[in-house]
């Protein structure tokens, strides 16, 4: 299955969603600071991430962009508590392929990774991911 990074300033948020699609076979990796994020996804490139708005050093946006600049394929998931239009309109002009309000059902998070997963091309190759496409 799928190789997915999470990043969450709350550390629970991460365990949810990794017991979540863990279930489903995804290898799901947790982190609650941006920088070792960032390596991760450096060194062994995820199939998708899914990224809090929040964080603590910086925006969602702002880690929508760098992940972008590592791996222009990337597959990328926004959650938030705090949705407003600009902010979904900016991550999907960014690229990202869904922006989700939380607290997001188990149901909906499940179709939405599916659904972004299956979109991905060569799904075995974080690396050689096609264009994202916004719901």
């Amino acid at each position: 299955m799928a190789e997915i990074m999470v990043l969450d300033d709350v550390a629970d948020v991460g365990v949810m969603i990794r017991r979540i699609l863990g279930r489903q076979g995804h290898r799901v990796h947790i982190f609650s600071d941006e920088a070792p994020a960032f390596e991760h996804a450096r060194k062994s490139p995820p199939h998708l991430a899914i990224l809090d708005m929040k964080l603590k050093k910086m925006s969602g946006v702002e880690v929508l962009r760098e992940l972008k600049k590592i791996n222009a394929g990337i597959r990328v998931m926004m959650l938030t508590g705090y949705p407003t239009l600009e902010t979904a309109e900016q991550c999907l002009q960014l690229g990202a392929d869904a922006y989700c309000v939380k607290p997001i059902e188990i149901d909906e998070l499940e179709a939405k990774t599916a659904r972004i997963l299956a979109k991905a091309v060569g799904c075995d190759d974080p690396g050689a991911g096609g264009q994202p496409h916004a719901d």
